[in-house]
């Protein structure tokens, strides 16, 4: 197992990034087996005043203690100043404590605690996202590490039809890099596909257009849908896949919240009688879409729709970074943002 420091802060506004490092970092010390153990603070346990105790707190455990606290966001400098400092100033040995802030807006790990963990021997981490009129170049880029050669326009129609999210871009370069080198690929470095080959390895608009997945939006509404059908296996599947390739919970909260006002609008005007003809008519979306979603309203009633409702308002606070909805009110307070959606999810589609 590498040598890991004693104090990690990994930061910034690339969620999908932060989340690829976290696992890495628990892939990294459970592979060591009996030689490491791996223990997450949530709650009140994530707390700086939560932490500062764990850090000082006797373990059985042999070996490497690696220890993993996400919402540093949401954490004041009062209290990191307060209740921290000095428990990092005095790491004790053989010990690994990994902070993860996904920041957004105002919502930052603390500036103290970035000197902290420097001066405590660790490593601080930035994953910001690159800005949109960079990303095409960016784009070439890491195309070219995976054997790929965009000219400009393709790298401006990968991004326009993906979108800016940086994962999801790395996920469909990817998926093109794969299909350049299955067995069969022979191309003569021209710019059409030799005979067996699937596409070439310069590409253009053309096949970024041809190949490459559209817009997230769809699978995100479908994510809605999924929630207002109460099918929580599929809602959890698609809400896994959307957050691994870099989607952001602040946005797919806005959607399902969109579309869960959407039903409740469909329900009480179906309990009001008017007809489903009707209904069907006035929904700006396909025909058959329209009918997949009204009959998942009928399905359901006005009052678990506003329970809906009123758990994602509760998520959204929790997330934005403010202060974590109070104990008394939910019973999510204080996890980190996936454990608070995908409880979210599963108790809206129960």
């Amino acid at each position: 197992m590498p040598e890991l420091k004693p104090v990690y802060l990994i930061h910034g506004d690339d969620h999908g990034a932060i989340a690829e490092r976290r696992a890495r970092l628990r892939a990294l010390a459970e592979a060591d087996g009996d030689a490491s153990s791996v223990e997450f603070l949530e709650g009140e346990q994530g707390t700086p005043a939560g932490v500062a105790m764990a850090l000082c707190a006797m373990t059985m455990a042999m070996g490497r203690r690696v220890i993993v606290v996400d919402g540093i966001e949401r954490w004041k400098p009062t209290e990191v100043e307060r209740d921290l400092l000095g428990a990092l100033a005095q790491m004790p040995p053989e010990t690994t404590l990994a902070m993860f802030a996904r920041e957004e807006g105002r919502s930052k790990a603390p500036p103290a605690l970035h000197k902290a963990v420097t001066k405590a021997g660790g490593q601080v981490v930035q994953e910001a996202t690159i800005k949109p009129w960079e990303l095409p170049k960016w784009v070439r880029q890491q195309a070219a590490g995976m054997g790929l050669q965009l000219d400009m326009a393709a790298a401006k129609a990968l991004v326009g039809q993906v979108g800016e999210r940086q994962q999801r871009l790395l996920r469909e370069l990817e998926k093109l890099s794969l299909e350049v080198s299955a067995p069969g690929d022979g191309s003569d470095g021209g710019s059409r596909p030799s005979e067996g080959s699937q596409i070439p390895t310069r590409i253009g608009v053309e096949e970024v257009e041809g190949r490459v997945a559209r817009s997230s939006e769809r699978r995100a509404f479908s994510l809605a849908d999924a929630l207002v059908g109460a099918d929580a296996q599929a809602a959890t599947r698609i809400y896994l896949s959307l957050r691994q390739q870099g989607e952001r919970l602040p946005g797919l909260s806005y959607l399902m919240a969109s579309r869960l006002r959407e039903a409740l609008d469909v329900s009480l005007r179906l309990q009001a009688g008017e007809s489903v003809a009707d209904v069907k008519r006035g929904l700006r979306m396909p025909p058959r879409a329209a009918e997949r979603f009204v009959a998942d309203v009928q399905r359901s009633e006005p009052e678990r729709l506003r329970a809906s409702l009123a758990a994602l308002a509760d998520l959204e606070v929790d997330t934005r970074g403010g202060d974590p909805v109070s104990a008394d009110r939910s019973r999510l307070s204080g996890l980190d943002e996936d454990t608070l959606a995908l409880r979210v999810i599963e108790a809206i589609a129960a």
